[in-house]
């Protein structure tokens, strides 16, 4: 597992949603300047989902390393 961390830098919700191995799953709303501090397996992707009029938009995809640097 590996400490990860997100701030949310924009002046709107987002959701995050971590998928990671062995059917591990979050998803978190988090509020604008919130921080959001986790343990995720190695190798989890996370993706920051914001919205626009036309419905669900994905913002960005962060992939936690396999192996610590």
């Amino acid at each position: 597992m590996v400490d990860f961390i997100y701030r949310n830098e924009s002046k709107l919700m987002v959701i995050l949603r971590c998928i990671g191995p062995e059917k591990f799953f979050l998803e978190r709303a988090i509020f604008p300047s919130e921080n959001l501090a986790f343990l995720a397996p190695k190798g989890s992707k996370v993706e920051i989902w914001g919205n626009e009029l036309y419905g669900p938009r994905l913002e960005e995809r962060i992939t936690i390393p396999d192996s610590s640097n």
